[in-house]
């Protein structure tokens, strides 16, 4: 092979690749060097990325407060005129003002109906004076649960006087309706207090056989009735639903079955609260919890009396029940429930909780009364863990 003419033929051949590997392949890889480098610097400097905070979960929390029968029996009436003449039930309701006042909201039987005339009347037929509602808005009553077997001891008049009257106060109520326009408004009634949302219904056993007023409404037990209204409850705008019953039998201190029955039938169509009133004496409460012993639903079988003229042992006072609701984004409502005993006083029929009671001065037959019935309370009740002296 001829060298020389091989060598002559490849020259201008390599002297190209050189060239071309001088001018553009070797800035090429000093440019993607570059590129390397200045974005390693700039990955260094980089900020680490944050994952973003979690939302806070919210808890919503409002306070219940709930009391028994408020009667009016007639040396009730008498012990509150003044010595000018006119009502005045603030001694009557001092000492327990501050536990309604506290209350987000804070509901009682009204077990008596107000009257616009100067004749006043006890047991059978309850006409009482109208500045017994104004003693109920001063120490904080939100709400008055209507259906109970006196709402219409006064006929037509005292129902529209009474709920004219809870009106001019800003008293809600409901149970009882004076037509079906109130009916469609207040039943059940929707109460919001602190973000949450409840829903009240109220429901009686009977009017002691009084008529209710042409084209007025009364709840009455009926438990199809019942379970159909707690069914149409919407649970996406209802955070909480209560039912508060006028039934049981008077005097007795246990719930009959059909009051287990009705208490079970309104747990199991989604109420959590379940408050009972008219047998005038306590009877127990029953909670509910889950797996986590977190209580769900309670049951207050009878509140007995928040006031009256009955003084037989065990109708002398009842409790005042609150329940702190709590409720967390997508999960049921917590319940902390507790109690108060209340003892009524005589004279002026103060209602006393055992904060007052254990120190104010009284005679001793009444001090003894009094030491019995929170007694009687407490062991009756049994859960300890529940009883508050406020």
């Amino acid at each position: 092979m001829n060298y020389r003419l091989f060598s002559h033929w490849l020259r201008p051949i390599f002297n190209s690749v050189i060239q071309l590997f001088r001018y553009s392949v070797i800035p090429l890889l000093n440019y993607s060097i570059i590129l390397v480098i200045a974005a390693a610097c700039t990955q260094k400097n980089k900020l680490p990325v944050q994952d973003e905070a979690p939302k806070p979960v919210l808890t919503k929390q409002a306070r219940l407060v709930f009391a028994g029968d408020l009667m009016q029996h007639r040396p009730q009436v008498f012990a509150a005129r003044n010595e000018s003449g006119e009502f005045d039930y603030s001694e009557s309701f001092g000492y327990v003002k501050n536990i309604f006042q506290e209350a987000d909201i804070a509901i009682l039987n009204f077990e008596t109906t107000l009257t616009p005339y100067a004749h006043y009347t006890g047991y059978p037929l309850f006409r009482s004076p109208a500045q017994l509602a104004d003693a109920l808005q001063d120490m904080g009553i939100d709400v008055a649960v209507m259906a109970n077997n006196h709402v219409c001891d006064n006929g037509r008049v005292g129902m529209e006087f009474t709920m004219s009257r809870l009106d001019s106060l800003g008293i809600a109520y409901t149970g009882a309706f004076i037509d079906s326009i109130q009916y469609q408004q207040r039943h059940p009634l929707l109460i919001h207090a602190n973000g949450l949302r409840f829903a009240l219904f109220n429901y009686t056993y009977d009017t002691n056989g009084m008529p209710v007023p042409a084209g007025a409404i009364v709840n009455l037990i009926d438990s199809l009735a019942i379970a159909n209204d707690l069914e149409k409850v919407d649970r996406t705008h209802i955070d909480c639903v209560i039912v508060f019953f006028h039934w049981g039998d008077e005097y007795v201190r246990h719930p009959n079955r059909e009051q287990q029955k009705l208490a079970a039938l309104c747990h199991r169509h989604g109420a959590e609260i379940v408050i009972g009133s008219h047998p005038h004496v306590i009877q127990p409460i029953d909670i509910q919890m889950d797996a986590d012993s977190v209580i769900r639903s309670v049951t207050v079988y009878s509140l007995g009396n928040l006031v009256s003229n009955q003084r037989n042992r065990y109708r002398d006072g009842g409790i005042i029940v609150t329940l702190d609701i709590r409720k967390t984004e997508n999960e049921p409502v917590r319940i902390e429930p507790y109690y108060t005993p209340v003892w009524v006083l005589l004279p002026k029929y103060r209602i006393l909780p055992p904060a007052v009671a254990d120190t104010l001065q009284m005679p001793e037959y009444q001090r003894s009364a009094y030491q019995r019935f929170v007694e009687d309370t407490r062991e009756h009740l049994g859960y300890e863990r529940l009883f508050r002296e406020k």
